[in-house]
This record gives C-alpha cells, sequence and structure tokens, in this order.
C-alpha cells in the first residue's frame, strides 16, 4: 500500500479537537471533547482583542498605534494597564489589585532602573557592550565589576565570578 492509499483509509476516530484560523493564521475558534469552546476576536493589526469561552469567562484587550497592549480586562473583574517608552519598553503598568511597577531603560534598551508598590527598587548600569557592570537593590544585593571581576553580594554572600567567597578581617 502507497502512503497516499494509506491516507485516503484512515478515518479519524473523533473529531476533536477542532481548530479554526482565519486569513491570517490566527485561531478564531477552538473546542475539545468536552464541548469546552473558545472564541477569539483580532482587529486589523492582528492583535487580539477578545476573547470569551463556554464557561463564561471572556477577557478583551487594547492596544496602541504600535501594537503595545495598553489595557486589558476579564469577567473576573480583573485589569490591567500598561504605558510605554518610544523603544516599546514598558514603563508602567498597574492593576485592579493596587499593584504596579515603574521602569526606565537606557538608548540601548537596558532597564536601568525599577521599582513596584511592594517597596522594592533596583538600580543598574552598563558598559557600553551592553554587559552589566552595576547593580543594587532595596533587599542590599549589590554587583560591580572590580578589575575585571564580577563581585556579588546576594543574600549576605560574596560571590567573585560566580563561586562563593567569605569576608575577612585582615
Amino acid at each position: 500500500m502507497t502512503d497516499k492509499e494509506l491516507l485516503k483509509k484512515l478515518v479519524p476516530i473523533n473529531k476533536f479537537p477542532i481548530t479554526k484560523y482565519d486569513g491570517n493564521g490566527n485561531i478564531i475558534y477552538y473546542e475539545d471533547s468536552n464541548k469546552y469552546w473558545e472564541k477569539y476576536e483580532y482587529d486589523k493589526k492582528g492583535n487580539e482583542i477578545y476573547c470569551e469561552s463556554s464557561n463564561g469567562f471572556w477577557y478583551k484587550n487594547k492596544y496602541d498605534d504600535k501594537g503595545n497592549k495598553i489595557y486589558n480586562e476579564n469577567s473576573d473583574g480583573y485589569w490591567e494597564k500598561f504605558e510605554y517608552d518610544d523603544n516599546g519598553n514598558i514603563i508602567y503598568d498597574e492593576n485592579s489589585d493596587g499593584y504596579w511597577e515603574k521602569a526606565k531603560y537606557d538608548e540601548n534598551g537596558n532597564r536601568i532602573y525599577f521599582e513596584n508598590s511592594n517597596e522594592y527598587w533596583e538600580e543598574s548600569k552598563y558598559n557600553k557592550n551592553g554587559n552589566k557592570i552595576y547593580f543594587k537593590d532595596s533587599y542590599g544585593d549589590w554587583l560591580k565589576i572590580i578589575n575585571n571581576k564580577k563581585v556579588e553580594y546576594k543574600e549576605k554572600k560574596y560571590f567573585i565570578n560566580g563561586f562563593r567567597y567569605k569576608l575577612i578581617d585582615k
């Protein structure tokens, strides 16, 4: 029997899952063997703007002109908002739980500052090759490059180039 003959004789045992796509290759419908289904909608740019399911759950998204997601909400009442810099990096986000995050980036897209509503913050510096050469956070952890060695202090322990060291007084 040839491969083509074999394919003609094979019939599916069941028809699930069912997945349907639009002309752009985006999933627009999915159904499993338990009759659970999901339906999706997209904007003209192909961004997913809405999804609903057979269990009543739904979510919707909004995007800016650059295609960055700026808002999403769902049927549970949860929502998130996002703000971006000109390079598409998220510089602020907040949600319905009261949690928020802020970030700043350098001209190369490296995150140089971060803080959140849990009073955590961190600062970073990078060399011209994009390698992190300095790090400090609100927990007291830090990283520095000293004499071309990566020196870190994290979780109250010292590391040089990944190996653990102890501090001695001389």
